[in-house]
C-alpha cells in the first residue's frame, strides 16, 4: 500500500513531518512509528496532529493515531474499546484487516497489549487474543468486554486528525457502544492470576505514572490505558 499525498492528516504536518508519515508502507510500520513515541501518562487526550508533534501517546491516543495512519494507507479509520473490570484501565487498538483476517495496532504501558498480526478470522478471535496479557498491578487478568469498531469520520467527529477536542466526542461515542462479553461469570471466578515471569516481561519498560494504581479502597476512578 502507499500513502495517499491527498489525505487531510497530511495537509497540516510540515515537510519532514510528511517525509516521516511517506515512510510508512504497512500496519506494522505504523506500530514500529508508534512504539518510538513516549507513553503518556497525562489524563487529556492529543490528537493524531499532537501525537506526532510531541512524540507522545497512551492507549486512546494512540489508537486514534494509528487509525488516521491506517486511513492514509487505504484501510478504514477504526478503533475498538476494550473495558476491564473495576479495578484497571480500559485500552484501546486501531484494528485493520488484511485478506479478511483481523490484526491491529496498539500503544501500551504493557508489553502484550500492542501490534497483532492479521491472522485473526474474526473480531472476537481477536479481542481474545488480548484477554492474557490485560492484567492489573495486583496480576489479576481483568478485560471482560469489548465494542465493535468505531469509524472515525469528518462527518461525525469533525477535524479529528488536527483537533484535540475531537478526541472527547469519539470517546462520548465509544462509551455509548453495546459491550461485547469476553468471559461469562462462572469463567471469572475460576481465573488464576499472572504467572510471575509473564508479569515482569509484561511491564518491561513501562511507565510507572502511567499504571493503573488500586487504593485502599479498592480502586480509584478509571480512565484509558
Amino acid at each position: 500500500m502507499h500513502v495517499d499525498p491527498r489525505h487531510p492528516f497530511l495537509t497540516s504536518l510540515s515537510a519532514q513531518e510528511r517525509r516521516i508519515i511517506g515512510r510508512i508502507t504497512s500496519p506494522h510500520d505504523v506500530q514500529v512509528l508508534l512504539d518510538g513515541f513516549v507513553y503518556s501518562s497525562d489524563s487529556w487526550y492529543r490528537s493524531p496532529w499532537r501525537v506526532l508533534r510531541d512524540r507522545k501517546a497512551h492507549c486512546y491516543d494512540g489508537a486514534v493515531f494509528a487509525a488516521a495512519l491506517l486511513s492514509i494507507l487505504g484501510h478504514p479509520p477504526l478503533i475498538v474499546n476494550m473495558f476491564p473490570n473495576s479495578r484497571d484501565d480500559e485500552h484501546l487498538v486501531a484494528p485493520f484487516r488484511i485478506r479478511g483476517a483481523w490484526g491491529a495496532v496498539g500503544k501500551s504501558n504493557f508489553v502484550g497489549l500492542r501490534y497483532r498480526e492479521p491472522i485473526h478470522r474474526t473480531l472476537r478471535e481477536l479481542m481474545i487474543s488480548y484477554f492474557e496479557q490485560f492484567y492489573n498491578v495486583a496480576g489479576e487478568k481483568t478485560l471482560r468486554s469489548y465494542t465493535r469498531p468505531l469509524t472515525i469520520s469528518i462527518r461525525n467527529f469533525g477535524m479529528w486528525v488536527s483537533d484535540d477536542d475531537a478526541m472527547e466526542r469519539i470517546a462520548d461515542a465509544l462509551n455509548t457502544m453495546r459491550r461485547h462479553p469476553v468471559v461469562t461469570p462462572p469463567m471469572v471466578r475460576a481465573l488464576t492470576k499472572v504467572d510471575p515471569r509473564s508479569y515482569e516481561a509484561g511491564l518491561q519498560g513501562s511507565v510507572p505514572e502511567g499504571l493503573f494504581k488500586l487504593s485502599p479502597s479498592r480502586t480509584i476512578a478509571r480512565r484509558r490505558r
